[in-house]
């Protein structure tokens, strides 16, 4: 990791040494205009139709970005690029499928000119159970691994394509704090999640060869409708997790908003780095684990 942080090193000093959009203010790097971080940057979200998508999509645009809604919801999604104006486009975008992934990507091209930030952002819950290992689908798993892990690679390798010749974008992949801390009754969407972190810190220093950086954001429970499904389904099988988890709702701005900050040249010191944003409960939620043993030991 020491080469990919000379990389980075190298390639912030040379984007910083070609553009006067930033001052430097008490060491810390700023944008010349607060209100337009994203000012002239091209934006491509998948699963931007609802929940921390849309919530990213608003806070890109109202920053200055064009952003590409893909997302598999229609109707919703054609509502929303209506809602957001005339810098938001919506088109049809399945994740687990490549070639819809590489479209995405060579929409915001064409229609563009060019990409700055992919938001790889879409993923799926699963059914349950997850967590009977005899009684595991398999089926459920390849599904989830397809939606929440290889279509992060999918995204990675196509924002790739168009970035690296400009020698500058920014990749953001939506892991889970089920990927740092994993949820027993959700084991197959943890495991998903966990393998969409290793995919970010694999794959960094890669891409800082190019000029690229690349980070995940780790949330915790967000007011989402996939959030919402696995409540009702975890009352059934799993009450005390799921009002844990209740306690601990954020709205999807806060993610919306670190997203922001990944995607900004204010981050430009920064990937291969899982930002998690779940109020502290991944950091203390192990020793509630160590003490409740304790306890009853």
């Amino acid at each position: 990791m020491f080469r990919t942080a000379q990389l980075v090193l190298r390639e912030t000093k040379r984007v910083l040494g070609a553009t006067t959009s930033l001052r430097f203010v008490g060491g810390f790097s700023t944008a010349s205009n607060a209100s337009q971080r994203l000012a002239g940057k091209v934006a491509v979200i998948t699963g931007a139709a609802s929940g921390i998508g849309k919530a990213t999509a608003e806070e890109f645009i109202r920053n200055g970005a064009k952003v590409i809604i893909a997302d598999v919801q229609d109707e919703l999604g054609h509502a929303v690029a209506t809602e957001l104006g005339p810098d938001a486009s919506y088109m049809r975008c399945d994740v687990a499928d490549e070639a819809q992934v590489a479209a995405a990507v060579d929409l915001a091209v064409e229609r563009h000119g060019h990409l700055d930030i992919l938001f790889s952002n879409a993923g799926i819950e699963g059914v349950e159970p997850q967590d009977d290992m005899v009684t595991l689908d398999l089926e459920n798993f390849d599904r989830l691994m397809a939606v929440n892990a290889r279509a992060a690679l999918a995204g990675i390798k196509h924002a790739a394509r168009v970035m690296a010749p400009r020698r500058r974008g920014s990749i953001i992949c939506t892991s889970s704090v089920a990927g740092v801390l994993p949820f027993p009754a959700f084991a197959m969407y943890s495991i998903s999640k966990a393998t969409s972190i290793a995919i970010v810190r694999a794959t960094a220093e890669p891409l800082a060869r190019d000029g690229l950086r690349v980070n995940a954001i780790s949330p915790g429970s967000i007011m989402t409708p996939l959030l919402l499904r696995c409540l009702g389904q975890l009352s059934e099988t799993s009450s005390g997790l799921s009002e844990e988890i209740k306690q601990m709702v954020m709205e999807p701005v806060e993610i919306a908003r670190a997203a922001l900050f990944l995607a900004s040249d204010e981050a430009m010191y920064v990937t291969g780095h899982n930002l998690v944003v779940d109020g502290g409960y991944s950091v203390h939620k192990g020793v509630d684990a160590l003490v409740a043993r304790t306890a009853s030991s």
